[in-house]
């Protein structure tokens, strides 16, 4: 299997795991996808994630974050840049997802981070996704 967009892919594998209610999820790793996950996890999305080394790419376990009625916290996650349509955003159009209720995950000069950080830093950048 070719993977033309290994984010895409990431965003996807998370959410098949969470509609099958899995507790956790292994996806293969990068500095991009750790980034990332990261940031779900200080934006309190997910439990926690570990990384393990495998010897050739390594992989990232996520443990996915439910409530009490087992409902995920995450509610909604999408891509929005791809391989064939890149979206960027300048730091006077940063995107605001569900009347900033949500966060738009952003690669900048400065490192991945959120649109929030994002306006604080003064930077814009390629936005990779919408989680809500």
């Amino acid at each position: 299997m070719s993977m033309t967009d290994p984010i895409a892919d990431y965003l996807t594998k998370i959410r098949n795991a969470i509609q099958a209610k899995k507790k956790s999820v292994d996806i293969k790793a990068s500095n991009l996808k750790r980034d990332i996950t990261q940031i779900l996890l200080e934006q309190g999305y997910i439990r926690d994630y570990t990384n393990f080394d495998d010897g050739v790419q390594g992989l990232i376990r996520i443990y996915l974050k439910y409530d009490e009625k087992q409902k995920s916290v995450i509610k909604h996650i999408s891509k929005v840049s791809t391989p064939g349509l890149r979206k960027y955003a300048d730091v006077k159009s940063l995107p605001r997802v569900k009347s900033n209720l949500g966060i738009a995950i952003l690669s900048t000069s400065k490192g991945v981070m959120t649109n929030k950080k994002a306006k604080v830093e003064n930077v814009g950048g390629e936005v990779l996704c919408y989680v809500s």
